[in-house]
């Protein structure tokens, strides 16, 4: 069986917000739709906060300074939400 090999990772070119997602097209032309529920702080964040993003990285990821918020394409790729929540501590 032979496996797809891509010779660059794609990256992000763009990103649309809706009223519960948020769209990310990528330079191959896919795009990514994601819930706004696995990013509090984008959910939570303004409409003006939310249009306020910008590249890492040459595309490779997604930063939105008001709201403390970097998003890997890796991460959108594989399907990981937010990763910063903490497991709650043994008593």
């Amino acid at each position: 069986m032979r496996t797809l090999t891509l010779e660059t990772d794609p990256v992000a070119v763009d990103v649309i917000f809706t009223a519960d997602t948020f769209r990310v097209t990528l330079n191959d032309g896919r795009e990514l739709s994601v819930p706004l529920a696995w990013f509090p702080r984008l959910m939570h964040g303004t409409a003006e906060q939310q249009g306020q993003w910008e590249l890492i990285g040459e595309g490779e990821g997604l930063h939105w300074e008001a709201l403390d918020e970097d998003i890997s394409v890796a991460g959108l790729l594989a399907g990981r939400g937010d990763q910063t929540s903490t497991r709650p501590q043994a008593a």
